[in-house]
């Protein structure tokens, strides 16, 4: 316990008998033994209560990663889905170029042909 063996505690005993005196001894013993038993509840108590906040701030802070995580995931989904628009705006606007190049190849197809049927 703290280094003390058998003759140590035996003189301790001894030293106690004399000083105290033998009907004063076992109430002193035992308030010794209530207070070290309170002691250790204490103490007990003490380490349960730190150890749930422990755990307790463990957990927040994994949640706070699963958070961070999930945020990130949702940014780069969002980031893919803003690009894969872009891409169709772009896509679209070809299509239109495309569409518009044909519409004035067709009209002055037109025209030439109007021109030489009026000629």
């Amino acid at each position: 316990m703290f280094g003390i063996g058998g003759p140590e505690l035996l003189i301790i005993c001894v030293v106690a008998l004399i000083v105290i005196g033998p009907k004063k001894l076992p109430e002193m013993l035992r308030s010794l033994g209530k207070g070290v038993a309170e002691f250790k509840r204490v103490g007990n108590d003490v380490k349960s209560t730190l150890d749930k906040e422990v755990n307790k701030a463990e957990a927040d802070v994994r949640k706070q990663e699963v958070d961070e995580e999930l945020a990130r995931r949702k940014a780069d989904k969002a980031k893919l889905e803003a690009e894969a628009a872009k891409l169709e705006a772009e896509t679209a606007k070809a299509e239109v170029e495309t569409a518009k190049a044909e519409l004035e190849k067709t009209k002055a197809q037109n025209s030439t042909d109007e021109a030489k049927e009026s000629a």
